[in-house]
């Protein structure tokens, strides 16, 4: 097996205290933050290689040691800097003036946030084109989707296995897509299959191919998966429906790096990276005895929660302008916005179907809407002002099955068994709701 390249670290030695939400940008972005207190630098520890750029933060505080910064900036001569200063301008003391000679630029704060991490990248010699799959496929600015692009950025240069959590729909196999562009592999195939869309009598010879003869129709030799990826990445996506006896054998794969057709009994190598995805509790699954424990720890070294759309906030009407946008591009229509009534129901709908489920209804109403806006008419939405808030439904259904529970209890003088008959569930079910609810029996009786 080839060796691994070593990519060189990208790292922004930032002389002051950066916010919350300026970390995770740039994390985002792939820089990596060591923040140096301006009144007690110290060495900073770096390789050679590294992109390393310094940034001066004058938000807060001068620097009391300029003569220290200033040596340290010499010491690294490949460092490039860069300063914000204060809101309201002012006079640049003196003794900054060497350090801001050294500058690529110098802003005005508050300085957009974008702006810092456009520019860095400018300075890392990023190519203009970006990265076809990477994570800038990932639309949106909300946090929780910075979060999930900074993982992808670590996790991609590591040759372990990264299973990807989310609910449908939440763009798992776009996240897969970036791990393998960010990768060594990206030179490689990416081949991506859907377990639960395979008939089970087919899986096994899909994955691990099959030899001639090997089942009535096997006319010839065929490939498998793993064996056709082999020096890439496989993306297997639903992975909690792949069957039991199917999942020995891609513990195998993980384990040894070996596969073995399907009628055959000789065991080949195959050099893969596993990427795999699920919306099922794969814990649970473990439990009721339907999912490996071997291959779920196998699988579980690096996990990627993708956040569902309803938790990304602005990144709903972000995605939406995009999907119009692209729909215009490819198709005759009027439709080249959205109206308010529309706009107010798309931020407060649950989106159970998240991103896709977004996709879906745009695209429909760009070709339903006779106007310039769409409505949410169109979007097949109500209206926001006469719909209730998801909470409100919530509150309400807890209400009622809370009423119920106690009504049958009562009728039933708190028998849990006749309450249960009454009920047409089981005791383990009327038990469960009474915890639920914080119903005390003993005190009710």
């Amino acid at each position: 097996m080839a060796a691994v390249p070593v990519f060189p670290a990208r790292c922004v030695i930032w002389f002051g205290q950066p916010q919350a939400s300026e970390r995770v940008a740039l994390a985002a972005a792939g820089w990596q933050v060591r923040s140096v207190a301006t009144d007690d630098c110290v060495a900073i520890g770096m390789r050679g290689s590294d992109q390393v750029v310094g940034l001066l933060d004058l938000r807060s505080m001068v620097p009391a040691n300029l003569a220290r910064l200033q040596a340290l900036l010499v010491e690294h001569r490949h460092m490039k800097l860069l300063a914000i200063l204060p809101a309201g301008g002012g006079a640049i003391p003196a003794a900054l003036q060497p350090l801001l000679a050294a500058c690529v630029e110098t802003w005005t704060a508050p300085v957009a946030l974008g702006c810092i991490v456009q520019r860095l990248q400018q300075l890392a010699g990023d190519p203009q084109t970006p990265v076809a799959h990477g994570p800038q496929h990932l639309i949106g600015d909300s946090a929780v989707l910075q979060v999930a692009r900074g993982a992808i950025r670590k996790f991609a240069p590591v040759e372990l296995p990264v299973l990807i959590t989310g609910e449908t729909g939440t763009g798992k196999e776009l996240a897969a897509q970036a791990l393998h562009a960010l990768s060594p592999r990206h030179a490689r195939p990416f081949l991506a299959v859907n377990c639960g869309a395979i008939p089970a009598a087919l899986v096994q010879s899909e994955l691990f191919g099959h030899e001639r003869g090997a089942f009535t129709g096997a006319a010839s030799r065929r490939l498998g998966l793993f064996e056709t990826a082999n020096g890439g990445t496989v993306f297997l996506d639903e992975i909690g429906d792949l069957p039991l006896d199917v999942q020995t054998n891609l513990l195998r794969v993980l384990q040894e790096g070996t596969v073995e057709r399907v009628g055959s009994n000789r065991p080949l190598a195959v050099d893969v990276r596993v990427l795999a995805a699920t919306h099922v509790d794969l814990e649970q699954a473990v439990e009721r005895g339907q999912f490996r424990r071997d291959l779920f720890y196998r699988l579980n070294v690096l996990r990627l929660p993708m956040p569902a759309l309803r938790d990304r906030g602005s990144d709903i009407m972000l995605l939406a302008h995009h999907f119009l946008a692209s729909f215009r591009d490819r198709h005759v229509t009027r439709a080249r916005g959205f109206s308010s009534d529309a706009t107010l129901a798309m931020e407060r709908f649950n989106w159970p179907g998240n991103v896709r489920e977004l996709l879906n209804r745009v695209q429909r109403a760009a070709i339903v809407a006779d106007g310039e806006l769409i409505g949410a008419a169109d979007l097949e939405l109500v209206p926001a002002q006469r719909a209730m808030p998801q909470k409100m439904l919530h509150d309400a259904r807890q209400v009622a099955e809370r009423e119920t529970l106690l009504r049958a209890l009562r009728q039933n003088d708190f028998n849990i068994a006749a309450c249960a008959r009454h009920m047409q569930v089981s005791r383990v079910t009327v038990y469960r709701l009474c915890r639920k609810h914080q119903l005390a029996l003993p005190e009710l009786r």
